[in-house]
């Protein structure tokens, strides 16, 4: 029972985390050359999987698997963010 409501959570947490960083990207870092570099999503990844994994120790339903799979979840959703907004500017 443990290990399906475990999963449900981290599931979540991984849909929740990826689209909140492909919306960002979209909305605030739009104009932002940086985030268009290879790097940025794989910095975000380690950024937000480092963040999350102190947290996500204390509590009980969730671990490193999910702390990890949300710094993925983060990195996929900035670099289709980035992918977004590249196709939808004009180019001059």
């Amino acid at each position: 029972m443990f290990v399906i409501l475990s999963f449900l959570v981290s599931l979540a947490l991984v849909t929740l985390a990826y689209a909140q960083s492909r919306n960002f990207v979209m909305r605030r870092l739009r104009y932002v050359d940086a985030v268009q570099n290879a790097l940025a999503p794989v910095i975000a990844g380690l950024g937000a999987a480092a963040i999350t994994w102190p947290i996500f120790a204390l509590l009980p339903l969730v671990g490193l698997g999910t702390a990890l799979s949300v710094g993925f979840a983060v990195g996929a959703g900035v670099a289709a963010g980035a992918r977004a907004v590249r196709h939808s500017l004009p180019r001059y």
